[in-house]
Order: structure tokens, then C-alpha cells, then sequence
């Protein structure tokens, strides 16, 4: 078997990161494995019409390779552009593998090695194994009754079949959530009909979104210019966990009267603004960024189904509604979301002892600092349980993780070590913290049931405080917290 020091697993940004950060630590004897044909993760697997970042894109960008972008919040094609630039720039597509599914990795403890399993049979070791599959790559479709019957066209949002012409069709999107409200508006000017199946609203804030002139573009080429830029932005999105976590009247005066104000702004049919306005407190399921959704939701040819009136079977003709109406489609759409918490991680993975990390969460999942956990030596997880963030990007928490993952192999080659593994002590101390802290939060006691929670009921999607504190930890490293073997 092919033998690595390193194995990234996923080349989305996650991934990125962990290959350039690897370099910075002098190793260059690594390999990404990814199961699609194409390299990207999130941003080349999302294509549906009107697919963009809902963070400022000087701030949702690696924090050491500027871009000059065209706007403010990027659509999918720049961000993909983005993509290949890093892949190019880095060299990453010479040490990747397309179209490696994993199929199981199990700890060999004679050997101290990750052996990797891979579909079609092939096995690949590694001393450290770094998961970056991310925690939005795999779709969920509910098992509505009578799903397999429709004789239409049917697709999830992950997987947007551009082949099919929705042009002039009858299409009903299942969702409301931050691709639903993307989807709505880019197709509604073309459809014949379009039926939003809304499970829960959510609510929604205008966005302030932007064309950067030429000067303005060439000035994001400056590395000085674009940070100042990023930081800017960083602590005007920070202020935002004071409301989540610390005053929820703060978050009800400010933000939820300017979404309430929203509401009325656009939507004038007052039975249309009761069915989108939420009944719980704003930030408890994700702030959709819109200045284009309601609009859309008032076209004649849309038709908004609130939960009162939502899916009670899908048959052959299209969906039967619960107030009995048989609304007859040419397409279904799934915008129905992810396994972003209980599925973190999609394939069987085996630690010491024959235990996997699928029995470690068997109560709800949990790492220390969302990345190790004990009885998984040298396993990291980007993106793990409690790194998600609601009012910042995404990668700014990625590369805090990076802060930690290098500092912790570094920490092993120093010291002559096979592997690193957090204690069990040290995991459940960090764990405990996390949840007493959630208790605050509005994700935890806004009155509503996200996606955020898993089915424990734990929040287990987010990190309960300010960005800049994860990252603080991140980089404190604390050897007396591991165990090097």
C-alpha cells in the first residue's frame, strides 16, 4: 500500500487550507482524495441559478491569497474562479486524486497509521489523516410519502441538472431556506408556475451588496489594503454575538425590527407577510440575506404554501397539498438541506480499540476544539461538531483549526512521536464548556428547531461565542492536554 505522511479528505476550501498550511510545517508528502471527478467542494458542487456567498468575500477568501472581486458577496462562477486559482497557485491539483470515494479508515495500531479505503478496492496509509469533506456535502431528502411516484423531473440543489429547461414549466421548490431563497428569484421570471413548499420562514434581512469598479478591484490586489478591508469587515460582523449570545433584545429591537420593517417594505398582501414572518426570535435559524426573495414571492405566477398548507404525498401528477389541492408540476426541486450535524463525517471511521468515531457520537457529536477527539490519534476534522459560525465566514474558522492542527503535528515530529491524541479529560472538559456556554445563545433558547441541533437535541453546528476567542484556543496550544505515543 501506498504510504503518506499526510491524507487530506475533501478540496473544498477546508482542504485548501490544510495542503498550504502542511507546506508551511515542511510537509510536502501529502495527498488529497477527492470523490468527485472535479476538485472545489461547496462552491463547484452548488451551481443552481443564483447560487452566492452570504459573507463579504474579502472576508469568505483565504486569509493569505487576496482576490480582486467583482462584488461584494460573489456569485458561484467567481467563486469557483476563485477556486482555481488557489488549486493553480499551490500546485494542488499535481498531489490530489479525483474520484476517490472513502469508503472506511481504520487507526492500524502495530503500524500507527490511518489505512484509508477507498471504493473499488484500493487502500492508501497515512500517519496523519485530516477530514475535510465538509459538513455541507451531503444532501438530505425527506422520505415524503409517495416521493418515488412522480413521473416528473426531480433533483436536489447540490446536484442542479442543467440539462433539464425549467423554462416555461411548472416547478415547485421544497424549502425555504438560504437556497430556496437564492433559487426564487433567478428562476421565477421564467417559469410558467412556481410553488414554494415553505416548511418553516426564516427570517430575512436586505443585502447590501455591491459592484467594485475597476480602481476599486486593482486596490484589492494590495495585500496591506485588502487585510485592512477584511478587518473592517471581520469586527463589523463580530459585534453581531453580543445579540446571539448575550442580549436577545438587543437582537429583537435592531435586527428583527429591521426584518420585520423588510416584511412590510415589500410584500404589501397581509396574509402573504403572516406566512413569512417567523414565530421566534431572530438568529435561531439562519438570517437569510435577500433584497430579491419577497419580491419574487409576490409575482403572480408564484405561489407561497406555508406549513398549514404544505406536502401531505407526492403522486405521480405532482403534490397533493394538506388542504387537499392537487398542484400538478413538470419538476420538483429539493432545497431540503444537509446532514450537517449527526453526518458530519459520511464513512465508517475505526479508532483504537476497534471503536468508531460513529459510537464516540453515539449521544450527540463532539471534538475537542471541533477537531480531535480522544482514541483517534493524528485524526483532525475541519469543520467539525461546534465550529460553525452565524455571523462570520466560515474560513476564518478553518484556518483558526489550522492554528491548531499544525501546531499539533509540529508539536509530535518534535517530540520523535508516532501519533497525538487529546485526552479523554481534556475533550469532555472542552465539551462541557461548549454546552454550558450554548445555554445562552439563541440557537439554543430562541424558539425554534434548526438544523444547527442534532437529534440529541445539542447545538451542535455552532460555536457559542466570538469567532476571535476559537481562535485564541486554537492557537494556545496545550501538550498537557495530549497524549504523544
Amino acid at each position: 500500500m501506498q504510504q503518506f505522511t499526510a491524507i487530506i479528505i475533501g478540496s473544498g476550501f477546508g482542504g485548501q487550507a490544510a495542503a498550504v498550511n502542511l507546506r508551511r510545517i515542511g510537509i510536502d508528502d501529502f495527498l488529497i482524495l477527492e470523490r468527485r471527478p472535479w476538485m472545489g467542494g461547496t462552491w463547484s458542487q452548488n451551481s443552481y441559478p443564483g447560487a452566492a456567498v452570504d459573507v463579504q468575500s474579502p472576508l469568505y477568501s483565504l486569509s493569505f491569497e487576496p482576490y480582486p472581486w467583482s462584488q461584494m458577496f460573489a456569485e458561484q462562477d467567481e467563486l469557483v474562479e476563485y477556486t482555481n486559482h488557489v488549486l493553480a497557485k499551490y500546485r494542488l491539483r499535481e498531489q490530489t486524486r479525483l474520484n476517490a470515494n472513502v469508503t472506511k479508515v481504520q487507526w492500524d495500531e502495530a503500524r500507527q497509521l490511518w489505512q484509508v479505503s477507498l471504493e473499488g478496492g484500493d487502500a492508501l496509509l497515512a500517519k496523519y489523516l485530516i477530514n475535510a469533506s465538509g459538513p455541507l456535502s451531503t444532501p438530505v431528502i425527506p422520505n415524503f410519502k409517495g416521493r418515488d411516484t412522480f413521473q416528473g423531473k426531480t433533483f436536489h440543489t447540490n446536484s442542479w441538472d442543467h440539462n433539464y429547461q425549467h423554462a416555461g414549466k411548472r416547478v415547485a421548490i421544497i424549502g425555504s431556506g438560504a437556497s430556496a431563497a437564492q433559487v426564487i428569484p433567478a428562476i421565477a421570471p421564467d417559469v410558467k408556475q412556481l410553488h414554494v413548499f415553505q416548511r418553516t420562514p426564516h427570517w430575512v434581512l436586505p443585502r447590501p451588496d455591491r459592484k467594485f469598479t475597476p480602481f476599486q478591484r486593482t486596490l484589492l490586489k494590495s495585500k496591506l489594503l485588502y487585510k485592512l478591508l477584511r478587518t473592517a469587515i471581520y469586527w463589523g460582523l463580530e459585534s453581531r454575538v453580543i445579540g446571539f449570545k448575550y442580549s436577545q433584545t438587543m437582537l429583537k429591537l435592531v435586527a428583527q425590527r429591521e426584518a420585520e420593517h423588510h416584511i412590510k417594505k415589500q410584500i404589501a398582501d397581509p396574509k402573504l407577510r403572516a406566512a413569512v414572518t417567523p414565530d421566534y426570535t431572530i438568529g435561531c435559524k439562519r438570517i437569510i440575506l435577500s433584497s430579491t426573495l419577497y419580491p419574487a414571492l409576490c409575482r403572480p405566477n408564484v405561489k407561497l404554501h406555508p406549513k398549514d398548507d404544505g406536502i401531505a404525498e407526492i403522486n405521480e401528477r405532482g403534490i397533493l397539498t394538506a388542504q387537499g389541492e392537487q398542484v400538478d408540476l413538470d419538476c420538483i426541486v429539493y432545497s431540503t438541506g444537509y446532514d450537517a450535524t449527526d453526518g458530519v463525517i459520511s464513512y465508517p471511521v475505526i479508532g483504537k480499540g476497534g471503536k468508531s468515531v460513529q459510537d464516540f457520537w453515539a449521544e450527540f457529536p463532539r471534538a475537542y476544539l471541533g477537531t480531535t477527539m480522544p482514541g483517534f490519534p493524528n485524526l483532525f476534522v475541519v469543520t467539525g461538531p461546534n465550529t460553525g459560525i452565524g455571523h462570520t465566514s466560515a474560513i476564518f474558522v478553518i484556518e483558526a483549526q489550522m492554528e491548531y492542527i499544525r501546531r499539533a503535528i509540529s508539536a509530535t515530529q518534535k517530540q520523535g512521536a508516532k501519533a497525538i491524541e487529546v485526552k479523554s479529560e481534556a475533550e469532555a472538559d472542552y465539551t462541557g464548556m461548549i454546552h454550558r456556554e450554548m445555554k445562552q445563545t439563541v440557537w439554543q433558547s430562541g424558539g425554534c428547531h434548526s438544523w444547527y441541533q442534532s437529534k440529541s437535541g445539542h447545538v451542535i453546528a455552532m460555536f457559542p461565542g466570538f469567532s476571535f476567542t476559537f481562535r485564541q484556543m486554537a492557537k494556545a496550544f496545550k501538550p498537557g492536554h495530549h497524549r504523544f505515543s
